[in-house]
């Protein structure tokens, strides 16, 4: 018997298959258009997600290795509606680097005197979140809206959607990772709270029941499935997915996953921290019985989409992966820096007006030295939430584990480990977020029967210890962020 885990990225969906020894005997992937219709703008297609889903999991050759239970991990914050009757989705999925929201920004932040929703919801005034999201349909889609208000469709995230569609719409559940970055979600209770609906003017009746991330919580219907009837027993938005992942069951444990964008957590158990540095305050997971361990985030928006843009804006490489290479031909940025704003800057910056700036060119410049300069800038965000984190929790993150397609770069991991002045561990298996999904799924399904059992499952591969001192070049990136603020 076989775990199914789904991972729902942001350009593309990933189908493992986990088997009880915690190990990946199966993989699928297919990826899905990204729509750009205006700048600023980040749209999804659900359907292609959907079919992206199902083609990842044809691919993973699922049906034939005895599915007893599945995981669902996904990209947060991307707000989702479709018809409850035929699942079809009326209008794109409005996507978490989408920026459209920016014109509510004033007066949210005039309905939030004494900041009593992020004290609430752990959760900035910022077009990132769901709730902006939503409000934004209802201001400009009102033929689309009256569908909400009268219970015709429903409102979500892309791991309700998923569970919507795996169950031929029997189920309309989200998990309380996924609840707590929608900013309508009170941290204490995790609940939908009455302000906060009131604020973002969201009717109850087209939201989700929140549910835990492990247990008994759906059940997919095989007619709509492949074929495969199988309960879904575990759920989590994917960066909370990859520190279960990661195994950071214990507070202060520390994890970045460097994906399209890169995302720093730290478990700080039962205790909210709201920060007053840039950082965001998260449920990291909800047990069945109740129990709620929370986190504290920072979300840098562009790290791989950086490399991507050098890809396929600039043609300075063919693939991804060529980037290490390149930039470890000019073995320094030779004073050029990058500002990766392509969508704003996330933590503990927060500006979602600013542009991306490269600074720093000269004749001389090459191509490698702005490749070098790209992995410089992915390290440096990340160090500037760590030391965010730091300064939060009074006390140094001395071990960071790392994950994500991204990590597979040594030499963005070294230069991490200097900037940091701290060990960084790459885990074995980079793809922990899909395996936090089937984690999850494992301990609801009973495969495991304690957090204890899991620690053992994802072992560390490589450590990069400091090198070399890198504080002048992160004061020159960090005086390159505020001279490309004034812009």
């Amino acid at each position: 018997m076989s775990i199914l885990a789904i991972d729902a990225g942001t350009t593309g969906v990933t189908a493992l298959v986990i088997d009880k020894a915690g190990q990946i005997i199966a993989r699928g992937y297919s990826e899905f258009e990204q729509h750009f219709p205006t700048p600023g703008w980040v749209e999804h297609d659900p359907e292609q997600i959907w079919q992206a889903t199902l083609q990842a999991v044809k691919e993973s050759d699922a049906i034939n290795h005895g599915i007893s239970c599945i995981g669902i991990t996904n990209q947060r914050e991307t707000a989702v509606i479709w018809d409850r009757q035929t699942l079809v989705s009326p209008t794109r999925a409005i996507v978490w680097q989408d920026r459209r929201t920016s014109i509510f920004t004033e007066e949210l932040t005039e309905k939030n005197k004494g900041d009593w929703i992020r004290k609430k919801t752990g959760l900035n005034i910022d077009p990132y979140f769901t709730a902006s999201k939503f409000l934004w349909w209802k201001r400009n889609k009102p033929e689309i809206w009256s569908g909400v208000e009268n219970g015709k469709y429903a409102l979500g995230t892309i791991d309700s959607y998923l569970v919507a569609r795996l169950s031929g719409g029997r189920h309309h559940i989200t998990d309380a990772s996924n609840a707590s970055r929608t900013q309508l979600m009170d941290l204490v209770t995790c609940q939908w709270d009455s302000d906060l609906l009131a604020a973002f003017e969201i009717p109850r009746i087209a939201l989700p029941e929140i549910v835990s991330c492990w247990g008994n919580l759906a059940k997919t219907d095989p007619d709509s499935f492949l074929g495969i009837a199988a309960p879904i027993t575990g759920m989590a938005g994917d960066q909370q997915a990859a520190l279960f992942g990661q195994t950071g069951f214990d507070e202060g444990s520390s994890k970045c996953t460097y994906g399209t964008g890169a995302f720093i957590l730290t478990n700080t158990k039962d205790k909210i921290v709201i920060s007053d540095r840039g950082l965001l305050a998260t449920v990291a997971w909800k047990s069945p019985d109740g129990e709620v361990t929370y986190a504290s985030e920072g979300s840098v928006f562009v790290a791989g989409a950086a490399v991507q843009w050098l890809r396929d804006q600039l043609g300075i490489i063919e693939s991804s992966a060529q980037v290490e290479e390149l930039a470890t031909t000019a073995g320094s940025s030779d004073g050029v820096v990058f500002v990766p704003a392509l969508t704003g800057l996330g933590a503990p910056f927060w500006n979602s007006e600013i542009r991306g700036s490269l600074l720093g060119i000269t004749r001389g410049t090459s191509k490698a030295n702005i490749a070098y300069a790209t992995l410089e800038a992915i390290a440096y965000q990340v160090g500037a939430v760590v030391k965010a984190m730091s300064e939060d929790s009074g006390k140094k993150v001395a071990l960071l584990r790392v994950d994500g397609g991204a990590a597979a770069n040594s030499l963005m991991l070294q230069i991490q480990a200097d900037q940091l002045q701290a060990v960084v561990v790459r885990a074995k298996n980079l793809e922990s977020t899909g395996l936090g999904a089937g984690l999850l799924a494992g301990l609801g399904s009973g495969i495991w029967s304690s957090l204890d059992q899991l620690r053992q499952l994802n072992p560390a591969a490589e450590e990069f210890a400091p090198k070399q001192d890198r504080s002048d070049s992160y004061q020159r990136w960090l005086e390159a962020v505020q001279a490309t603020s004034k812009f």
